[in-house]
């Protein structure tokens, strides 16, 4: 196991310097940083002054090193618009994307998993054809579409919950529902796909054969080993959640860093893009590690 820790760590650097590579020299392949970066109608004097002053008129190679050294401790650059480091800027807006993507993922994992259990144990039934049917229509309505509906029925209809805010459950209920209707569809149908084929299998059989019970069999033997492939959607799910989720936190004002990674692009803060898009990738690579991890314990044959 610690030979395998070892390796995926190694990975994940080599993950993230590459990472790290890709955003920087994409950014600078844009054009001029300096001239994208000042404010229109601004002198060539003022533009030169400020490329000095930012290091751009030294090689990329040096520029780069010189990013690289500022982000291993901590220095992710200071905003150009908001005139703040940037790491404070993500940290103020993170509690909020990370609400948002937790309480996503919780109910989209739980009516999920329920959906594709009672769908898995009871196929061709019509139970099987309402849970696919409430899941089929999950990922049939965009997040958008979605978004607005809850908007018009329970805003501006009901006048139930507010369209926009933050800091209430009652501000939370609708985006969250919005955001987790697509994973919760993904959720049920791998669920019912994966416990379809294990309860298949001729250990699933053999527990029948002793006499075990139906739950037993079905929660400790079949979920168990189902649930290897629904983690790793989960994962990657939860990872992109974090990374910004772009759409709903614009449609509901949710001040997440979905809202200030687009506010960034739009004011061409390019140090501010750079430490969001190094920070999701650092997210999707502590996920992905996470999920190894619960691959080990939850199949004891990798470990061998």
């Amino acid at each position: 196991m610690l030979n395998i820790l070892l390796n995926r760590l190694g990975q994940s650097v080599l993950v993230l310097l590459g990472v790290s590579l890709l955003i920087f020299f994409s950014l600078h392949m844009t054009g001029d940083p300096a001239a994208l970066m000042m404010p229109p109608g601004s002198s060539q004097q003022e533009i030169a002054t400020f490329r000095h002053s930012m290091g751009f008129d030294r090689p990329l190679l040096w520029q780069y090193s010189h990013y690289l050294g500022g982000v291993l401790h901590g220095d992710f650059g200071e905003s150009l618009r908001y005139s703040q480091p940037v790491l404070a800027l993500i940290a103020e807006r993170l509690p909020a994307t990370a609400l948002l993507a937790v309480s996503a993922l919780a109910w989209s994992s739980l009516l999920g998993l329920l959906l594709g259990i009672i769908s898995a144990l009871r196929p061709h039934s019509l139970w099987d054809l309402l849970c696919r049917l409430l899941a089929f229509s999950g990922q049939a309505i965009p997040v958008f579409w979605l978004g607005l509906l809850l908007i018009l029925l329970f805003s501006l209809k009901l006048q139930w919950l507010p369209s926009s805010g933050y800091g209430t459950f009652a501000a939370l209920v609708m985006p969250a529902l919005s955001l987790g209707a697509f994973y919760m569809s993904a959720v049920a149908r791998l669920t019912r796909a994966s416990l379809l084929d294990v309860l298949q299998q001729d250990y699933i059989r053999t527990a029948r054969a002793k006499g075990l019970s139906a739950w037993r069999i079905v929660v400790r033997h079949g979920l168990r080993n189902a649930l290897i492939p629904v983690i790793t959607v989960q994962g990657m799910y939860f990872a992109s959640l974090l990374g910004g989720a772009l759409v709903t936190e614009i449609i509901f004002a949710w001040p997440g860093i979905g809202r200030l990674a687009i506010q960034a692009i739009q004011n061409r803060d390019f140090p501010l893009v750079q430490a969001i898009v190094l920070l999701a990738a650092v997210v999707f690579v502590a996920i992905n590690l996470l999920i190894d991890l619960l691959y080990l314990v939850l199949n004891p044959r990798i470990r061998l």
